[in-house]
């Protein structure tokens, strides 16, 4: 299993909880001593995700830009992986690629992409961008990661289609590696379209069955267009790690202890915008991304035997949220990543 955790350039990721009591600052410097702990942890990877208005604090908290981000995290870490969230609306694909090339050179081959097809109405309309039909944007996608890799791979460039042109471009450096391209969606144009373009496989929070479920259908899709399977199965996930399971229990219930309010603006926008497999209610939203329904809640044995079921279906990645970020993250690079990589407790019944 590989670890990764979400850099928090929100703050923190609870809804239901004042940003002061999380203890999750949004500067620069928190965020590196974050990195710096999943390095010395075992961590694998960070995901940092891309939204200009903030998902849990409601449209006036504060969000750091991804790709700037990215890029300093990649300068002030040595071997974990950074995988930035893009989405194609907010960024000409040649500056992107571009982009790309130049933090993959700065972190020295460790920068990858997680493609995302972008969900927030509100958040394009104040930003100035347009916002296209579901299906349309995962059209738009599956085109925009065939410029990234003609640009990174091609000298000069030239592509004429549905959405975008180019004739005769050059890019240098190159990208080296090419930057691995994850992507997750649940909608049939959402699947069809990552089943061709993408190389590796996320999804949000899911219990063992639907996980399994979800990797059976993606493996079913890659094998019918005759192409490898993907490298990598992703879930996201918040844990709750605790010396006994009362412990745990009690603080699940604080985090979702649901208060309506301007934090759960974008959760009605999510819902009507997305096209999800799996009904989502607020107490789900308390954290971002279904991150409860994994059922990473309890004491390190728990939670290394819940992580050894997910294993068994297929998921091989974790992208896990956590608060406060940094001593939640150090307690579970602690008490659980060794347990889960080693000998771990019978699994829980599901």
């Amino acid at each position: 299993m590989r670890f990764g955790y979400w850099t928090p350039v929100f703050g923190g990721w609870l809804r239901n909880v004042d940003m002061a009591e999380e203890r999750t600052p949004l500067d620069f410097a928190h965020l590196a001593d974050i990195a710096r702990a999943a390095e010395a942890g075992g961590f694998d990877v960070t995901l940092v995700p891309e939204l200009n208005l903030n998902d849990i604090r409601g449209n006036t908290g504060p969000t750091f830009d991804a790709w700037a981000t990215s890029a300093a995290l990649a300068a002030v870490t040595t071997r974990i992986e950074i995988m930035a969230a893009l989405r194609p609306s907010y960024h000409p694909p040649a500056l992107t690629a571009k982009q790309a090339a130049t933090i993959q050179a700065i972190s020295g081959g460790r920068f990858t992409l997680n493609l995302v097809s972008a969900w927030w109405a509100e958040e394009a309309r104040q930003y100035g961008v347009s916002f296209a039909d579901h299906d349309d944007r995962y059209a738009v996608l599956t085109e925009y990661v065939d410029v990234l890799r003609g640009l990174w791979t091609q000298t000069p460039f030239t592509h004429a289609g549905a959405h975008f042109a180019f004739e005769g471009t050059h890019l240098e450096p190159k990208p080296d590696p090419l930057p691995l391209v994850y992507a997750g969606g649940e909608s049939e144009a959402g699947r069809t379209a990552i089943s061709a373009f993408a190389d590796a496989y996320l999804t949000h929070g899911g219990t063992v069955a639907e996980l399994e479920t979800k990797i059976s259908d993606m493996r079913r899709r890659r094998d019918e267009r005759g192409l490898p399977s993907f490298e990598h199965f992703g879930m996201a996930a918040y844990a709750i790690v605790r010396d006994t399971e009362e412990e745990a229990q009690a603080e699940l219930e604080r985090v979702t202890d649901v208060r309506e309010g301007a934090a759960y603006e974008s959760y009605r926008d999510f819902v009507t915008k997305s096209r999800l497999d799996t009904a989502v209610d607020l107490r789900d939203y308390s954290v971002s991304n279904r991150g409860l329904r994994p059922g990473l809640v309890g004491t390190p044995e728990q939670v290394a035997a819940r992580i050894a079921e997910f294993e068994a279906v297929g998921v091989d990645t974790l992208l896990l949220q956590f608060s406060p970020a940094l001593t939640e993250l150090e307690r579970f690079a602690r008490d659980v990543i060794p347990l889960a990589r080693g000998a771990v407790a019978a699994p829980l019944p599901r």
